[in-house]
């Protein structure tokens, strides 16, 4: 679709739909979409279907006394720690050099944030990237000099290429091609997930190993603060999922949440934010595979999700109850 057609038509090509309900307390009376309806207790809200446990461990993580922190750390180590998982930590697909490096980023309501970007051998960068934040006067870290912090904080090394992510390698190596993969149901990429308590306090995190067979030392927007996750008490939070560099170029999670500031909705803010990278970057659009999606969050828990093309999932966790959606689209 040529750029003029599609900021023409760029309102709505998809509707949110409600994949599944699984609640610990009772199904809800609707799908989740874009609700402005103040929640009675935490939202937690994350990109694509990395299962019901990620969004149900930062529930109980809150309801158990944990902080806004706790909640979203530990929700997504469950997915850097998972082998099945090609795309995060542990089973990530390695850069072309065959080695795995990891990127994590973390954020509190109150603007403090650490990251960590090219990670190597350590499991939970998530972990090492809020040590980054509440340890240190900095906010990244990078390559061995984050092995290095992380190790002196009592991080084990340990092997990441798992056996199935070295077999998908040496498959690759007989072409070399990198083509990214098309958004489906299927497939998962980053996760970046929102929190909020009762009260009101938010955070985020957001961690990925990044493009499979990328350019060793290539870092996307997942650890960048005002890229890949942001997140602000007085209004919001929003983090991105898919072609980093895309997502980098307009600042996309940064732009969602003073768009927000500014009253639009997060569903609106997200919208724009796509059309944003259109406008400015309309290459990417342009290619054949290209996939970049939002999700956000206003302090009142009003939620919003967008992808440019269909296939983008979230899971969202609202007063206790757990569903997975179909994000709205914009294009075929």
């Amino acid at each position: 679709m040529k750029r003029r057609a599609f900021l023409k038509t760029a309102s709505l090509a998809g509707t949110a739909t409600l994949i599944s309900q699984k609640t610990p307390a009772q199904s809800p009376a609707s799908g989740p979409k874009d609700s402005g309806t103040p929640a009675q207790g935490p939202v937690i809200i994350s990109t694509w279907d990395f299962g019901r446990a990620v969004p149900e461990t930062a529930f109980q993580t809150l309801m158990k006394g944990g902080t806004v922190i706790d909640a979203v750390e530990r929700a997504v180590m469950i997915p850097e720690a998972d082998p099945e998982v090609t795309t995060v930590g542990y089973g990530g697909y390695p850069d072309r050099n065959g080695k795995v490096t990891l990127d994590a980023c973390i954020m509190n309501g109150n603007g403090d944030c650490g990251a960590v970007v090219f990670l190597e051998n350590i499991m939970h960068p998530v972990s090492v990237a809020r040590l980054v934040m509440e340890k240190t006067q900095h906010v990244v870290l990078a390559g061995e000099g984050a092995l290095q912090f992380a190790l002196e904080n009592g991080f084990k090394k340990m092997n990441l290429l798992t056996p199935d992510a070295e077999a998908a390698y040496k498959e690759w190596l007989k072409t070399s091609d990198y083509k990214p993969p098309q958004a489906s149901e299927h497939n998962h990429d980053t996760i970046g997930l929102l929190a909020m308590d009762g009260k009101g306090n938010m955070a985020g995190a957001c961690t990925t190993s990044g493009m499979a067979w990328k350019i060793r030392g290539r870092v996307g927007d997942s650890p960048l603060i005002g890229a890949g996750l942001y997140v602000d008490n007085d209004v919001g939070g929003a983090t991105a999922t898919g072609i980093g560099e895309a997502v980098i170029k307009v600042a996309g999670s940064f732009l969602i949440v003073e768009l927000m500031r500014n009253g639009k909705s997060p569903q609106e803010a997200c919208r724009i934010a796509l059309e944003r990278i259109v406008h400015k970057q309309p290459r990417y659009a342009e290619k054949d595979g290209f996939v970049a999606g939002f999700v956000a969050m206003t302090k009142e828990g009003q939620i919003g999700a967008m992808s440019y093309r269909k296939g983008l999932r979230y899971s969202l966790c609202k007063d206790g109850v757990v569903s997975i959606v179909d994000a709205d689209y914009m294009v075929k």
